[in-house]
C-alpha cells in the first residue's frame, strides 16, 4: 500500500511543482492515515490545507478508498 501511495504522489507532484511547490511522503500509519510534508511555495501558502484535503486527499482516496485521510506535517 505504501508503494502505491508513493506512486500516486508522483502523479500529483507535477501539478504542485507548476506553482513552485512540492509534496514529500512521510508515512502511512497503521490506521491508514497518509502523512505528507508540503515543500516550497506550498509550505507557506494560505491555501495549503485546501491543497491537502481537496487535492491530495481527494485524489488518493479515489484510487485507494481504504485511506482514512491525508494530513500535512511540519
Amino acid at each position: 500500500m505504501e508503494e502505491n501511495v508513493k506512486a500516486a504522489l508522483e502523479c500529483i507532484r507535477p501539478m504542485l511543482q507548476q506553482d513552485g511547490g512540492d509534496v514529500e511522503f512521510v508515512e502511512l500509519t497503521e490506521d491508514k492515515v497518509v502523512r505528507v510534508r508540503l515543500q516550497g511555495h506550498c509550505a507557506g501558502c494560505p491555501y495549503s490545507q485546501m491543497t491537502v484535503k481537496n487535492g491530495i486527499e481527494k485524489m488518493l482516496r479515489e484510487q485507494y478508498p481504504e485511506i482514512k485521510s491525508v494530513e500535512s506535517v511540519g
